[in-house]
């Protein structure tokens, strides 16, 4: 199922104005209607009931009263109707009269409205709905004789009916004028929403840039902060991170900067000596043979460990020049297989022994590549394999299509060893970094895999690390045929 994208910040804003605006617009008309309904309703059916009480208590009632005298009333009382005509009704005793003799009939005097009528000495009304769905106001009074002060019932009740259709149309048109309004008042909303929506999305805009800025390395970012409320707040936030941010980079690069003076200045201050030290030893190992067994032992353990110590200082030398940006490469044409069989013939990896390596080396596959760093690469993965997986190791060469820059070198260096720990493998190329950490008197100097990652960096490409299919570290390298200065 295709996932509908999100709605923007901005549109939802807007939305969720217009939804509040809506919903004030229709709560506004939905009161006004109901108060204007009531207070026009109320007003009708005040001015029926006091009109029909006021021409009641006009009119000269003989007791007792016939048939014909309750019909004069009758009569008398229609003809002076207001709001709207009306449709009178009278009753007395058993005698019963009506301006329409259809309309008695038609139910809408109820007995509930006689009760009301009849317990209410200033009258009651009731709104009754007829079939066809049209609305009557009906009313009535009890006619009363009035006499020195004192009002006494003369047993006579007055019954009257108009249509509620003007006051209904009046309503209507109400309606009709709120829905005609809601949408050009809709359509008004719209520019507030914009310049609500812009308010708070300019801040946060502002703000998204200074955090792709701060991301690219810009640590001198900062948010012009504006007013008092909560974006200005995280502006201010924002902005004192930013500074402790950077200061926290400069401090880093600082120390950084001084440890590595500190490993380039050691490894050259170490180079004299180390070199004294090395002829010294040299001159030494010749006559070891000619020593007492001790002192000859000492000898060899005080030679080999100055070489390990030459082999780390050269190391951290190379290392101090590619922090220094000063290294250089020095390209040449050169036929990739006759270099790997001439890296491995200089170290005697293929005579065959114990520590074999196996070969996969097409033939006519040549790159423009630096020599002795290729070497570097190639002798590091090599013995990386050997000291720390196991014999038999696999180099394989061969060519691929690349996507940008032409076809490409890759180089896969496999070992029959256990493989690389999972723990281990993100830290694999780390400076110092050795995966056993009882082996800190090992040979190598847990710089070799870093050396080697800048060298091929300098070359343009990449190496990887992982764990072949059946066991084992396969370090592979891709690199352009054509590395370029």
């Amino acid at each position: 199922m295709r996932r509908i994208a999100p709605l923007g910040l901005r549109t939802r804003l807007i939305a969720a104005f217009l939804l509040v605006a809506a919903i004030s617009a229709v709560t506004t008309a939905a009161l006004t209607y109901q108060q204007a309904r009531t207070a026009i309703l109320k007003q009708s059916q005040d001015t029926a009931l006091n009109t029909l009480r006021d021409q009641l208590e006009q009119q000269p009632l003989k007791l007792p009263m016939t048939q014909e005298d309750l019909q004069k009333v009758v009569i008398d009382l229609g003809k002076r109707a207001k709001p709207h005509p009306w449709s009178v009704f009278g009753e007395y005793g058993s005698l019963r009269a009506s301006a329409n003799s259809g309309w008695a009939a038609s139910g809408a005097i109820t007995d509930t409205l006689r009760q009301k009528v009849r317990d209410n000495q200033y009258g009651a009304f009731q709104r009754v709905e007829l079939k066809g769905g049209n609305t009557y106001l009906t009313f009535g009074v009890a006619a009363r004789f009035h006499h020195n002060g004192y009002e006494e019932p003369t047993g006579a009740f007055f019954f009257a009916s108009m249509p509620l259709s003007d006051e209904k149309q009046t309503v209507q048109a109400m309606v009709e004028a709120a829905q005609t309004g809601a949408v050009p008042g809709l359509a008004i909303a719209v520019v507030p929403a914009l310049l609500a929506a812009r308010s708070v999305l300019r801040p946060v805009r502002d703000m998204r840039r200074a955090a792709q800025r701060l991301g690219r390395g810009r640590l001198d970012t900062r948010i012009e902060v504006r007013g008092a409320d909560e974006l200005a707040g995280l502006a201010r936030t924002f902005n004192e991170t930013a500074r402790a941010l950077e200061q926290s980079v400069r401090e880093l690069q600082e120390a950084e900067t001084r440890a590595r003076r500190f490993a380039s200045d050691v490894s050259h201050e170490l180079r004299t000596p180390l070199a004294g030290m090395l002829a010294v030893t040299e001159v030494l190992d010749e006559d070891a043979e000619q020593l007492d067994p001790d002192t000859a032992k000492a000898l060899r353990l005080v030679s080999a460990e100055t070489g390990k110590l030459a082999v780390l200082v050269e190391d951290l030398m190379e290392i101090s020049r590619f922090d220094a940006r000063a290294a250089e490469l020095n390209l040449d044409d050169v036929d990739v297989a006759e270099a790997v069989a001439k890296t491995l013939e200089r170290r005697r990896w293929d005579d065959g022994s114990v520590f074999t390596v196996f070969t996969e080396l097409p033939a006519g596959v040549r790159a423009r590549l630096d020599p002795r760093r290729f070497d570097v690469i190639l002798a590091n993965l090599v013995g990386n394999a050997l000291r720390h997986g196991g014999a038999p190791v696999r180099v394989t060469v061969r060519t691929a299509p690349g996507a940008k820059d032409g076809e490409r070198l890759l180089i896969e260096v496999a070992d029959s060893g256990p493989g690389i720990a999972p723990e281990v493998l993100p830290h694999i190329f780390d400076r110092f970094f050795k995966a056993d950490a009882a082996r800190t008197r090992s040979a190598g100097s847990g710089l070799g895999l870093a050396i080697t990652l800048e060298n091929v960096r300098l070359h343009g490409g990449t190496l990887l690390a992982g764990n072949g299919p059946a066991g084992g570290a396969v370090f592979t390298l891709d690199m352009p045929l054509e590395a370029r200065e």
